[in-house]
This record gives C-alpha cells, sequence and structure tokens, in this order.
C-alpha cells in the first residue's frame, strides 16, 4: 500500500469508524475524540491535537463538513474544501481515524465513538463541551487542552487579508 492510500484509509464514515473503534476497543486501546473545522491547519492545532493524542492509545478526530462550517462560521468559509481538510488531518502520525459530520454539534459521532477520553481546546470548559456528560456518564472524562497564544485561523486568515 503506497502512502497516499494509507492515508485516506485512516479517513472513513460513520458505520466503518464505529466498527474500527469497537476493535480497537476490544483491543483494550483508550480512545480519544476531538473534533474541529481544522481550515488552515497550523502551530496550534498540532500542538492541540498531539497532546489530544497523548491522553490515549487512539486519536480520532471528527471535521466539521462544508455544510455546517459555512451554517456557524459564514459563507466564507471554510476555506479548505472538507475532503483536503480530512486528508491533512489523516497526514499527521498521532491521528489515528478521521470523520467528517454533517451535523452542527459532534455529539451523533461522540454517541457512535463512545471514547474515554474527550478533548477539546482552551476556549472550551468542562461545562461548554458537547458531549461531555455522555462520556462522563461512561466513566470516561474531558480534557480541556490550552491553546498556544497567537495561534488561531481567524487571525492568520486576517493577516493574509493584510498583505
Amino acid at each position: 500500500m503506497d502512502k497516499t492510500q494509507w492515508i485516506t484509509n485512516k479517513i472513513a464514515d460513520r458505520a466503518v469508524l464505529t466498527h474500527r473503534v469497537n476493535g480497537w476497543r476490544a483491543l483494550g486501546k483508550k480512545i480519544v475524540f476531538t473534533n474541529g473545522v481544522f481550515d488552515i491547519l497550523h502551530h496550534g492545532h498540532l500542538d492541540y491535537l498531539a497532546k489530544a493524542a497523548s491522553h490515549g492509545n487512539i486519536l480520532v478526530v471528527g471535521v466539521n463538513s462544508d455544510a455546517s462550517v459555512k451554517r456557524l462560521k459564514g459563507d466564507e468559509r471554510p476555506l479548505n474544501h472538507e475532503q483536503d481538510r480530512a486528508f491533512q488531518l489523516a497526514s499527521l502520525m498521532f491521528v489515528d481515524a478521521v470523520c467528517i459530520f454533517e451535523e452542527d454539534t459532534p455529539m451523533e459521532l461522540i454517541t457512535n465513538v463512545q471514547p474515554d477520553i474527550l478533548a477539546k481546546g482552551g476556549d472550551y470548559t468542562p461545562e461548554t463541551i458537547v458531549g461531555a456528560d455522555l462520556v462522563t456518564r461512561r466513566g470516561g472524562r474531558v480534557e480541556v487542552i490550552p491553546f498556544v497564544d497567537g495561534y488561531s485561523t481567524t487571525s492568520l486568515i486576517e493577516r493574509i487579508k493584510k498583505l
């Protein structure tokens, strides 16, 4: 298998992802789930994803579809197509699976994955993280990962516009 196929195999629909997660869980792996838009992958994203991955054995990343990004962030976003964003994330060695979701929140995907650890960035609190109650009720935990100062997609877009 060539490297490109290895990367694209990490991108799965919900049914395939659920099957993979069940297999990993049967092997005793701790599943970490996080989600986001990841429109322009930058240092802050990479730091956050690596730290999220360090909380378990398997990192599953939910990626907002193009339609959900437009609903959440406006017609000018996303800048990169959902398949391109998923491919970039799947290219990372510490990401084990990527799944695009259509809804405005990842609740349905979290329900499918049933992660042991739910990770989100530092702009959230455990009380505001979608799915936190589901994960903690099952005995899992929520990890809020601090941001790396100076990195955000919005500020990066604004900086590019000024050039």
